[in-house]
């Protein structure tokens, strides 16, 4: 795996990508192609971490791919390096020319930086892409400026992203992001209630800054860490209101046809379709059959996605 470094530790001199990239979807690969053109330093991906709204205005900014995910996607493309520049108040008051020169040139020796059209940087957002050609230009680095990427519904993006997963749309998310998207969780030890009605489940602990597909009950893969097999599965993912309706959300991911001792393991998972909302039911027997409605429906709509 391709490592995730601090500025100070980055290999140099670098030609570098610049931006979120949260998603990687195939405008952010655009902008990453470019340096990888004709390199002229160690192909590299820069981004801020937190994200700077988190720090400037206290949002909360789930990550479409947390940072150990993201090195996996930008190892094939050819980058050999993801730096994370901390974001904090004293780097947000800095001036364009300064970010550039302090960050960007003096600790990264950056030899060609890479953008999209739309990037804005410094205090204030001050500076744009003719900034960066400016600076670029007075220093002597290569500066690449790459068209947004649209197509017959605007320009893609994270928010796109983030609104199809909000809306249970895995097909539309896949198609944003030009790949399955998926989740991890450490698989921890629940009440066991799943158990008793004929239905255990891996309860599974997940990265609080990941962000998550809207609540509901998934047809989904899943897969044990470190291993090419699927398993057929279907996921609960949100309170349990039938159970106990004052819980907090969680991922239960139930095996179909499998019993294989999940305690400790890193599972993958793979929403496909949403099955249903969530809904609260009269009794733990109807819960049941109605789980066993979904599991049935699960295997054929995963049968189908072989």
């Amino acid at each position: 795996m391709i490592p995730l470094c601090a500025p100070e530790n980055a290999k140099l001199p670098t030609a570098l990508a610049l931006g979120s990239f949260d998603g990687l979807h195939l405008g952010h690969k655009k902008v990453i192609k470019a340096i990888l053109k004709d390199p002229i330093g160690t192909p590299t991906v820069v981004s801020f971490w937190p994200h700077p709204r988190e720090v400037l205005f206290g949002e909360s900014r789930l990550r479409l791919d947390l940072p150990s995910e993201k090195t996996q996607l930008l190892e094939p493309l050819g980058i050999e390096q993801l730096v994370l520049v901390p974001f904090n108040k004293t780097l947000a008051s800095k001036s364009a020319e300064i970010f550039v020169n302090e960050i960007l040139v003096k600790t990264l020796h950056a030899k060609h930086i890479a953008v999209g059209e739309n990037f804005r940087f410094g205090h204030n957002r001050e500076g744009d892409i003719s900034t960066l050609k400016n600076i670029g230009a007075s220093l002597g680095i290569k500066i690449s400026i790459i068209p947004i990427l649209e197509d017959h519904d605007g320009r893609l993006s994270s928010s796109r992203i983030r609104k199809a997963l909000k809306d249970g749309d895995l097909d539309h998310a896949k198609y944003l992001l030009n790949r399955p998207y998926t989740f991890k969780g450490t698989v921890e030890r629940g009440k066991g209630l799943g158990k008793k009605i004929g239905w255990p489940t891996a309860n599974l602990k997940i990265d609080g800054r990941k962000f998550l597909p809207s609540l509901g009950v998934y047809a989904s893969w899943a897969s044990i860490a470190n291993t090419k097999e699927r398993f057929f599965a279907v996921m609960n993912l949100g309170p349990q209101p039938t159970i106990d309706p004052n819980s907090s959300s969680v991922a239960e991911v139930h095996l179909l046809d499998k019993e294989i001792d999940l305690l400790g393991k890193e599972l993958t998972i793979e929403p496909v379709k949403r099955i249903r909302l969530q809904k609260k039911f009269k009794n733990l027997t109807a819960l049941s059959n109605q789980i066993y409605s979904d599991a049935k429906l699960a295997k054929e709509i995963l049968s189908k996605n072989l």
